[in-house]
């Protein structure tokens, strides 16, 4: 006859000498010296099976209770009784569960194996770099980690529904290139079944069709009166990202400019970045006066960084920061609403409204064509100087220096 139920949990929570404390029926509660002198308490199945005396943890007392450890006591001896070995199907068990994990491959693992396989015959690097970058923004954040096999139609749905409206071109490719992936997943047999992402006799029941969905309008930039507890805002985040959306902001420059600047480019002495002209939407050299921040976001990279090649370093060796990795930054920071081209506008609204800055200088400090062609030869040689003294009132409006009530004066009137 089997004697059970000898211990209490009240009973447990008072053991603390060290020893093994009968349940009955093969449970034993062990406890234990640990580190420090601290009481360790775990429960202990012991049995015998086939001529052999055999012991199997069923965990500590923190994530195992008394009642628990009975009932796997008791599924344990059920076994027993049906001739299984409980350790030998514990450890089989565990053993397929690793064999699974092990091959398990996620929504992230499928789109990472399916641009890797057909790169090679899309056109340009371009292409590759928009699928990376759009996943990462769009499907990585809430569907990356999911086995491929379980992503599903609410899975789509979680995805799409929030930018269908308003950003439908992208999201249009985002469903297209995920239901490419899913296709490639079910293919190489990691799923089953129809693929959720289809948009015939699927998702078109499910959201408004291509026809029917409103143009986007752009959204505005950043009012420049809130560009400073902005700035101050985005100090605080840490990462590549964050230091190059400041230098963009700071120099008024496109994404593309500040993305693929190299070091060759920057001359930290003199406090001037050349852009060449092959990099410039008109195809012509930019001259960017860089305010104290800006170097000084660039002295801090280059202490940290190699100052080989680009000067905001992506994630992989060789290549600078994603297209995305900026407008991803202020995703993160609950500004989706805005883009990162935006900065630009509230640059050019700040100097017309705030500044007695003629026009044309900020034109120029947007890389903007200016008037005719002996106009602008006269502009370049006259007004980088005075371009300089523009961008560090920039970088004081931005770091609040200047209150909204100023007009910030040309350098020469404020003297």
């Amino acid at each position: 006859m089997r004697i059970g139920n000898k211990l209490s949990a009240a009973k447990v929570r008072a053991l603390n000498e060290p020893g093994r404390y009968g349940d009955g029926n093969g449970l034993w509660l062990q406890v234990a010296a640990g580190a420090g002198g601290r009481m360790t308490k775990s429960w202990l199945f012991r049995y015998r099976f086939r001529g052999r005396y055999r012991a199997m943890g069923f965990g500590p007392v923190a994530l195992v209770s008394l009642e628990e450890a009975r009932q796997k006591a008791t599924e344990a001896r059920r076994m027993i009784h049906e001739g299984i070995d409980p350790l030998d199907q514990k450890r089989a068990t565990e053993a397929t569960e690793r064999a699974q994990e092990a091959s398990r491959v996620t929504f992230q693992d499928a789109a990472e194996r399916y641009i890797t396989a057909h790169a090679p015959g899309w056109k340009t690097d371009k292409q590759r770099q928009h699928w990376e970058n759009t996943l990462a923004l769009y499907a990585f954040p809430l569907i990356g980690a999911l086995d491929v096999a379980h992503v599903d139609t609410p899975h789509l749905l979680k995805v799409l529904e929030p930018v269908w409206t308003e950003k439908h071109e992208t999201a249009s490719r985002v469903r297209g290139r995920i239901e490419r992936i899913l296709g490639w997943a079910t293919t190489r047999g990691y799923r089953t079944g129809e693929n959720p992402a289809r948009w015939k006799g699927h998702l078109q029941h499910l959201l408004a069709s291509p026809e029917k969905v409103a143009k986007v309008k752009h959204r505005p930039a950043l009012p420049y009166a809130d560009v400073p507890a902005f700035v101050t805002d985005l100090r605080q985040q840490g990462g590549v990202a964050a230091r190059a959306l400041e230098f963009t902001i700071l120099t008024a420059a496109r994404t593309g400019e500040t993305i693929g600047a190299q070091w060759s480019e920057i001359d930290l002495n003199a406090e001037t970045w050349i852009v060449p002209g092959e990099r410039m939407k008109m195809e012509r050299e930019h001259r960017v006066p860089l305010p104290p921040r800006a170097v000084e976001i660039l002295r801090d990279m280059a202490a940290t960084h190699d100052t080989e090649g680009f000067v905001f370093p992506g994630g992989k060796a060789g290549r600078g920061l994603s297209n995305m990795a900026m407008s991803v930054l202020l995703r993160r920071m609950g500004r989706d609403g805005l883009t990162v081209h935006g900065f630009r506008s509230s640059f050019r609204d700040w100097a017309a409204e705030r500044t007695n800055y003629p026009s044309e200088m900020a034109e120029m400090a947007l890389a903007h064509a200016v008037g005719d062609r002996v106009a602008r030869a006269y502009l370049r040689a006259d007004l980088f100087d005075r371009r300089r003294r523009l961008m560090v009132d920039w970088q004081r409006w931005c770091d609040g220096e200047i209150g909204t009530g100023d007009v910030v004066m040309l350098a020469e009137a404020r003297a």
